[in-house]
């Protein structure tokens, strides 16, 4: 993914940007899904199930509870009396799901269908697994952090207290970073991070440099900034606004 981000950002200080997407490890990494959360065409398999008869929600729960005990954090229910809706995050940071991953999930929520009494209306897997593919692409196109280094200030420490981006000490100053894909307005939340940085700079006779060492000015700190705006619309083309509860998802 640096060669797409670097191609992105055709810029003589590309070692500002810091690859994000992650490899899937053994243990689940993603926050829990926020109470509520909606299904989104492309990002989530969904599974229409039709009840024959109204069916109390406690009842659809119990049902419901292996399914997703099986598939921790990735799954979302939305149901009431006459429709249930049964989803799987098929976009992460992770990548896409696989084949036999979704296989298992449709295969369940039929079994969950069964004992329901109801009908199930599933869509094809494997034009919803392509769509993925091509999504994830886009994803792991945009997803990437910018990191700024102020350094020649010594370790005392610096708060940034309310903003969006992230501070962590090193030996001889401060990294503050940005992952474009979770902040909301990441333009304008760069360029605040920009300005808190060239300000602690100056406050403490520093430098702001990026990740080989070579300082940032403001024709510099200002491309990367105007730049992120084609990374936020190539996002949002998609239907995922940066920082939004959805980007939150799929970049977990």
């Amino acid at each position: 993914m640096r060669r797409e981000a670097e191609r992105a950002f055709g810029s003589s200080h590309r070692d500002v940007l810091v690859d994000e997407r992650r490899e899937p490890t053994l243990e689940p990494r993603r926050p829990a899904v926020q109470p509520g959360a909606m299904s989104a065409e492309g990002i989530d398999y969904v599974i229409q199930v039709i009840p024959r008869e109204p069916t109390p929600a406690a009842v659809v729960r119990e049902a419901w509870a292996p399914i997703e005990q099986r598939f921790t954090r990735r799954v979302i229910l939305a149901s009431n009396k006459t429709l249930i809706q049964a989803a799987l995050q098929l976009v992460s940071r992770a990548g896409v799901v696989g084949d036999a991953e979704l296989l298992e999930f449709r295969t369940l929520v039929e079994t969950m269908a069964t004992q329901l009494g109801a009908v199930v209306h599933a869509p094809e897997m494997r034009q919803a697994l392509e769509a993925a593919r091509e999504l994830d692409r886009t994803c792991a196109d945009t997803d990437i952090q910018v990191a700024l280094h102020v350094v020649g200030i010594g370790a005392a420490p610096a708060q940034f207290d309310g903003q969006r981006f992230q501070a962590a000490a090193r030996d001889d100053g401060v990294t503050l970073t940005l992952d474009v894909a979770r902040t909301p307005e990441p333009r304008a939340s760069y360029e605040a991070m920009a300005r808190a940085g060239r300000q602690l700079a100056q406050a403490r006779g520093g430098r702001l440099v990026d990740d080989t060492g070579k300082e940032l000015d403001e024709r510099a700190l200002a491309s990367i900034g105007a730049q992120l705006d084609a990374v936020r619309s190539r996002l949002a083309g998609c239907g995922i606004e940066p920082g939004s509860p959805l980007a939150l998802r799929v970049f977990s």
